[in-house]
C-alpha cells in the first residue's frame, strides 16, 4: 500500500526562492518554491540531502517504506519504489533526486512509476572505476569492474546505463567516501571512539596510502548549483581536489576532539578490513568539471569537526564494527 503523509514542518526555513513578475501596473511576487522527490530519507545521505532541501526552502517529497525515523517538514511517499502503483503518475516534480538507485531494475522499474519531471539527479558512486585504470579518473575513464567493490561497482554502471537511456539529460554524480553528520558507517566515528578512549591507533603499513573525501554538505550543495544552472555537463566527479593519507586523516580526526594519536605500524601482512575502516585501495578522481561550477569545498579539518560534533550527540546511530575486538585480540603486544 501507498500513502502520502505531510510531516511536522520545520521553523527554521530559508525564504522561498521568489521572482517578481509585472501583471498590469502591479508588481506581483511570484514564489518559485521547487518540488524535489529524494529516494530514500532515512539514513545517512538520502536523510541528509532530505533535510538539507527543506531548509533551503523546497516542497521536500521522501519515498521510502516509513521504517525509520522522518526527517521534519517533508512530505513522506510511502511505499516500495519498485512498486508503486501509479501514485506519482499525476505529479510533477521539479527535481528527482535518487540516492538509493543501486542497480539497473531500481532505475527501471522507479522510471516506469513516475509522471513528468524537470531534472533528474542520480547518485553514483567511484565504484564504477576498476582499481587498475590510469589515476586520476576522469569521467571518460573505462568503466569496469573493481576487485574491491565487487558488484556494488558493477550494477552502479548498469544503473548509469539504464538511465540516460531512460532519462537523456539525466544528471550523475560519482562520489568517493563520502562522510559527515548523519553518517551510519563505521569510518570516521571508528576513529573518533579511538581517540574518545585514548587509544593508540594501529594504522595500515606506513599511513601513507591516500584517500579522497567529500562532505554530504558539499553534495548537497553541488546538487543546488545542479538544480538551478543546469549545466551542459551531465556526469561529475566528485570530491574534495586534495587526497590525503590515512595518517593524516586520523590526525585530524583526533586533533577534530584535542587529541593526539599515537600510531602502532600493522604490517601489510594482516588483512587491513580486519581492524581499519577501508580497503588496501588508494585511488583518485580528477573533479576538474565540478571545480568549474561548485570551486570552493568545506575543508577536511571543517568537515570532521562538524562530524565529530554530531557524532558525540548520536553514537547510538552508527553501525559499529567489531574493531576494537579484533585489535584486542590479534595485535595489542605483537
Amino acid at each position: 500500500m501507498v500513502k502520502v503523509q505531510r510531516l511536522f514542518a520545520k521553523t527554521n526555513l530559508k525564504i522561498p526562492v521568489c521572482r517578481i513578475k509585472k501583471i498590469g501596473i502591479f508588481m506581483i511576487e511570484e514564489t518559485t518554491m521547487k518540488k524535489i522527490l529524494v529516494t530514500g530519507g532515512t539514513t545517512f545521505v538520502s536523510k541528509y540531502v532530505a533535510e538539507y532541501f527543506v531548509n533551503a526552502g523546497y516542497e521536500v517529497y521522501v519515498l521510502n517504506r516509513n521504517t525509520k525515523p522522518q526527517v521534519q517538514g517533508v512530505n513522506l511517499i510511502e511505499g516500495d519504489r519498485h512498486n508503486l502503483g501509479g501514485i506519482l503518475k499525476n505529479t510533477f516534480f521539479d527535481v528527482v533526486a535518487d540516492i538509493t538507485a543501486y542497480n539497473a531494475a531500481d532505475i527501471i522499474d522507479f522510471v516506469k512509476e513516475l509522471g513528468s519531471f524537470g531534472q533528474y539527479i542520480m547518485i553514483s558512486s567511484s565504484a564504477v572505476y576498476p582499481e587498475y585504470g590510469v589515476q586520476p579518473f576522469l569521467e571518460e575513464s573505462e568503466k569496469s569492474a573493481n576487485k574491491f567493490w565487487g558488484a556494488y561497482g558493477t550494477d552502479k554502471i548498469e544503473a548509469e546505463k539504464v538511465l540516460l537511456e531512460k532519462v537523456k539529460d539525466a544528471y550523475i554524480l560519482r562520489p568517493p567516501y563520502l562522510y559527515g553528520p548523519m553518517n551510519n558507517v563505521y569510518r570516521e566515528a571508528f576513529v573518533f571512539d579511538c581517540a574518545l578512549a585514548d587509544r593508540k591507533f594501529y594504522l595500515p603499513n606506513d599511513g601513507s596510502m591516500k584517500l579522497q573525501f567529500f562532505h554530504v554538505k558539499d553534495l548537497c550543495g553541488l546538487m543546488e548549483v545542479i538544480i538551478r544552472n543546469k549545466p551542459d555537463e551531465h556526469i561529475f566527479n566528485v570530491g574534495n581536489i586534495e587526497a590525503v593519507s590515512i595518517k593524516e586523516w586520523v590526525t585530524i580526526c583526533y586533533k577534530s576532539l584535542g587529541k593526539t594519536p599515537i600510531f602502532v605500524n600493522v604490517n601489510e601482512t594482516i588483512e587491513q578490513r580486519n581492524y581499519f575502516s577501508f580497503y588496501n585501495y588508494e585511488y583518485y578522481l580528477d573533479v576538474t568539471r565540478q571545480s568549474k561550477i561548485y570551486p570552493k569545498t568545506i575543508s577536511l579539518e571543517d568537515g570532521i569537526k562538524d562530524a565529530a560534533k554530531w557524532y558525540l550527540e548520536h553514537r547510538t546511530d552508527v553501525g559499529k564494527k567489531p574493531y576494537f575486538e579484533y585489535i584486542d585480540s590479534n595485535l595489542v603486544g605483537r
